[in-house]
């Protein structure tokens, strides 16, 4: 089946609501009926999600979702009525996914924002979204797949949301479960002085592949598990192509010096194991791409584990086969899905600047871009916590300085590009950037440990988290900024649980929600009693070279007397931190 056309949405198609859209008319069928009889047959086998899939295929999600918001509108129903599988599996094929321990009735509705490009349109748009619930649930998070996140969704208002998504060229489809997540490229795309390839058309077309121009895809919502995709646009690797599982980096061909990607594969978090991606020994040309991952996809989709979650993510079936026969499956589906690119997958290219060092740009602050006269301005967002006001805020900055662009990076924070070199004195003034919370770095050192903070959502809202983490990362880093002065910044990634959605394993330090003891006198005893507490990570790479943290120290309690004397013998011992 040859990939169709890619270009971006055109408007007329924009201007229907996926509201109006239905199987059989706008979808041709259900994710479950595109698979084989033998993989229907394993999942029939398998496990809890793949019978529930069996059952009834997430993909139902792309109609019932607006089904079940009628119908509460309505007071036909409520949401404590719905089948639980329904509000609490199946509407993530729907990118809403219902807090039931925290929140219950509120849903998390995650985006599609592929190479986290956004506009001040989008941005007040989401504010809009979730300004109209109480503040402490109604939230805007950006993650760590350059994504947004909106939180305290009330699931009678998601028509709304969704066709207004869809209305301004985004969409909330297929963004959880086993599906494809967020494409990520690079934030600086097109400004970059030393980049490589602009990643940005790139991660719009595959996005669009997948997800049908954001209309939704069953072809591709069926997958044995998650997967992400991330492409590099230059050296310093800012999308973190390692922890993906296809990674595409840009290297010229040595032959002909077009630049295309040699391919990487299987790097991935979970709760039983972290894996760094491989080398594949492919390259590909840019225009292979899309038809490249499509072609992965579907060979995981109809070979991939359907038994134990936790052995179901690509690098499995990498490991089962083998690299030899995996790379050879791949090409030779290619070659017959796409019978007229037979022959363009190539071996791996070598790097030529193979043996030459290059450190990881820290892109916040300002810096100048590859156009003459311009900056981009990179902007720390708390934790990558957003307020609706602050998401005003920040469009109405991007307005007056960035033409209205706001691009988002995987540490959680924001790039205002294209500002006129004679105007960021101006914007480095503004009030927003200056109450204490948002800030633009002056320097290199400034804020060394804020500036590289990144942060899961926690227990606040997250039900599997064994810690909150955004407050508590956002306060522990500002009391070691009081107390120490460093000569270079220190990443700080926490993350809530084993799940790593914080990416605690990439940080220079790393903090993991993990039972802790500590001992209290209970009746008239010594006794030790549970608490929260972090697993410590230590030395996790980004860029060229990268590689994996691991435990320090564990179990840890998690409170503020507790944790800072350990944070600062690390800062000090391991990064040459001084007492202010």
């Amino acid at each position: 089946m040859k990939v169709r056309a890619l270009n971006a949405a055109t408007e007329a198609t924009r201007t229907a609501k996926l509201s109006d859209m239905r199987f059989g008319v706008d979808w041709e069928k259900r994710g479950t009926e595109y698979l084989s009889e033998d993989v229907i047959e394993r999942a029939k086998q398998g496990n809890k999600q793949e019978k529930l899939k069996i059952q009834k295929c997430g993909s139902e999600a792309f109609q019932e979702v607006h089904e079940f918001a009628a119908a509460i509108r309505e007071g036909k129903t409520t949401w404590e009525e719905l089948d639980i599988d329904d509000a609490d599996v199946r509407l993530k094929w729907a990118g809403l996914f219902h807090r039931r321990k925290k929140t219950p009735g509120r849903f998390m509705m995650r985006l599609k924002v592929p190479n986290g490009l956004l506009d001040s349109e989008q941005m007040r748009f989401f504010a809009d979204s979730v300004g109209k619930y109480p503040v402490e649930v109604g939230v805007i998070d950006i993650t760590t797949r350059q994504n947004i996140q909106l939180r305290g969704i009330e699931l009678q208002d998601a028509t709304d949301v969704i066709d207004g998504l869809y209305a301004r060229g985004l969409s909330n489809l297929q963004s959880g479960m086993d599906n494809v997540r967020n494409l990520v490229g690079s934030p600086i795309a097109g400004i970059d002085p030393l980049e490589q390839f602009d990643t940005r058309e790139l991660a719009k077309q595959i996005d669009a592949m997948i997800t049908n121009n954001g209309k939704g895809n069953p072809r591709l919502t069926n997958l044995p598990r998650k997967f992400n995709i991330a492409v590099s646009g230059s050296r310093d690797d800012f999308a973190h192509t390692s922890i993906n599982d296809i990674g595409l980096r840009p290297c010229p061909h040595k032959d002909t010096g077009e630049m295309g990607f040699n391919v990487i594969v299987g790097g991935y978090f979970s709760i039983k194991r972290v894996m760094e991606s491989i080398p594949m020994d492919v390259w590909v040309k840019p225009e292979d791409a899309v038809a490249f991952c499509e072609t992965m996809l579907t060979v995981f989709r109809d070979n991939g584990s359907r038994g134990d979650r936790q052995k179901a993510r690509l690098i499995w079936l990498i490991e089962e086969w083998g690299m030899d026969t995996f790379r050879q499956r791949i090409v030779s589906e290619f070659e017959e899905m796409f019978p007229e690119k037979s022959g363009r997958i190539e071996s791996a290219q070598p790097e030529p600047w193979a043996g030459t060092t290059f450190e990881k740009r820290d892109i916040l602050g300002v810096h100048s871009q590859k156009q003459e006269g311009l900056s981009w301005v990179g902007v720390n967002v708390p934790a990558g916590r957003i307020l609706p006001d602050d998401a005003r805020a920040i469009a109405d900055l991007a307005d007056k300085y960035s033409g209205g662009e706001i691009r988002l990076t995987v540490e959680q924070n924001i790039i205002l590009p294209n500002v006129e070199n004679g105007r960021v004195a101006e914007l480095l003034e503004e009030p927003f950037l200056n109450n204490g919370n948002y800030f633009v770095p002056s320097s290199e050192i400034d804020f060394p440990l804020s500036r590289g903070l990144v942060s899961c959502t926690g227990a606040q809202f997250c039900g599997v988290a064994l810690i909150e983490t955004k407050n508590r990362a956002l306060e522990l880093s500002k009391r070691l900024e009081k107390r120490l002065s460093l000569d270079k910044p220190v990443r700080i990634h926490w993350t809530g649980c084993p799940n790593s959605c914080g990416q605690a394993q990439v940080a220079d330090i790393g903090l993991m929600g993990a039972p802790a003891r500590v001992e209290k006198e209970i009746d008239g005893k010594i006794k030790k009693v549970a608490v929260e507490g972090v697993n410590i990570f230590l030395g996790g790479k980004v860029g060229e070279n990268p590689f994996l943290g691991e435990v320090y120290k564990k179990g840890i309690p998690a409170d503020y007397d507790s944790l800072m004397p350990v944070m600062e013998e690390i800062l000090v011992g391991k990064f040459g931190a001084k007492s202010k």
